[in-house]
């Protein structure tokens, strides 16, 4: 050491490992939120409610009361209602009527899973009950309001923002593959169309399942789609369409229920957290004297949730969880969860992880996920919002500790 050196120096070079320990003290004051696990991370989010357990019996009890943004979690409000207004075994119906002039009438109930392999079911049925030719198609979309507004939609092309109509087919989307062959349809129970050839004009190669973008497109593609499988099957039809109500006269031919229960269409609603079917229910749900908007959804769906929970500071726009106008807090969900245990086989499994029964909901700065884990002494529901800004797989992750952690508590402020 230089004897020479500046007092100071020496002190600052003794007192070296003493601050260095102070600093890596201070690390690790800091440092708990990113080291946590899941648990722990979500309960120092300020914009962020985690509830764990049914009332009397709560192992996690974080922000339950605070309304927050549900996403598509709104979802299991929408199955729930639907099981109680319809049960499990309830299929949708479509009519089928012929007018004087031999016009083929459908009317659309609003049937959410009227595929094309549906439509190839409908079609046969009138071939075998001996229908061989009609003068042209007639639509009537009439039971949805004709100002149809969806909250929460956007203008995308995705088929998360498909356009509701009550006549639709594939969810109102069209799939298409596109290469050195040109334009054809990404499935072979679909034909192409006009409307699937303007539609993939301006995309790249590929496969593509956009939306239809609009109620009158959606109207043209579904006729399009009836047309050629009704030629397909040797029944002759005129190019010639109408719109509008069922004449009076028009005499019933068939109606056609869809092949899927109710069950399997809300199995599958809730796995693929499919936004039209969701929204299809929602608006059925509200229905009166053979209309139904929003409006009238929005009320009844309201209704019925404080009749059956009595839920007071909650707010229900749309059934898919689109709207960021939505808000439910971590105990309401919990309430929800707990009518629908007895159907906690219909919620998704977690990939790889069949403890967890739940469904997502994401927005941009949203993140939720509600449903049940299994812990030793049973099924215990479980529900996360996050309302602010988390890492992608937290919630999963969540989940998976809700699951393995031997005890679970919310820890004292």
């Amino acid at each position: 050491m230089n004897h020479n050196q500046d007092p100071h120096d020496r002190r600052r070079l003794t007192d070296r490992p003493a601050a260095l320990v102070l600093a890596f003290s201070l690390l690790l004051a800091w440092a708990p939120p990113l080291l946590a696990g899941p648990i722990e991370q979500v309960l120092a989010m300020d914009q962020a409610s985690l509830v764990v357990g049914p009332a009397g019996q709560r192992l996690i009890n974080h922000h339950a009361s605070t309304p927050m943004i549900p996403a598509s979690t709104m979802k299991l409000v929408t199955a729930l209602a639907a099981i109680e207004r319809w049960g499990l075994a309830h299929r949708f119906t479509t009519e089928v009527l012929l007018d004087a002039n031999r016009r083929l009438w459908i009317k659309g109930g609003g049937d959410p899973y009227l595929v094309a392999e549906e439509i190839d079911r409908l079609v046969q049925a009138l071939k075998t009950g001996g229908l061989d030719r009609v003068s042209g198609l007639g639509l009537d979309d009439g039971l949805y309001a004709s100002d149809l507004r969806v909250p929460g939609r956007s203008g995308s092309n995705n088929p998360y923002d498909a356009p509701l109509s009550a006549l639709a087919v594939n969810f109102n989307t069209v799939n298409l593959s596109i290469g050195q062959a040109g334009i054809r349809s990404g499935e072979p129970q679909t034909p192409l169309t006009a409307t699937g050839l303007r539609l993939g004009a301006g995309l790249g190669a590929g496969t593509h399942r956009i939306n239809l973008g609009t109620r009158a497109s959606a109207l043209t593609y579904f006729a399009e789609i009836l047309t050629a499988k009704l030629r397909q099957a040797g029944i002759q039809v005129e190019d010639d369409l109408l719109m509008g109500p069922v004449p009076a006269s028009a005499k019933r031919l068939h109606a056609h229920a869809n092949s899927r229960s109710l069950e399997q269409i809300i199995r599958g609603m809730l796995e693929y957290s499919n936004n039209f079917v969701a929204n299809n229910l929602f608006l059925l749900l509200g229905e009166r004297a053979g209309e139904t908007n929003f409006a009238q959804a929005q009320q009844q769906i309201e209704d019925w949730a404080r009749r059956k929970f009595g839920w007071r500071n909650f707010r229900i726009e749309d059934g898919a969880g689109l709207s960021r106008g939505n808000r439910l807090s971590g105990e309401q969900l919990i309430e929800l969860l707990g009518a629908l245990a007895d159907y906690r086989p219909l919620l998704p499994e977690q990939d790889n992880e069949p403890r967890v029964r739940a469904k997502t909901g994401t927005l941009s700065g949203v993140s939720c996920y509600a449903g049940f884990v299994e812990r030793p002494g049973g099924w215990v529901p479980f529900s996360l919002m996050i309302n602010q800004p988390a890492p992608h797989d937290l919630r999963r992750r969540l989940a998976q500790a809700l699951a393995d952690a031997p005890t679970l508590a919310t820890p004292a402020p």
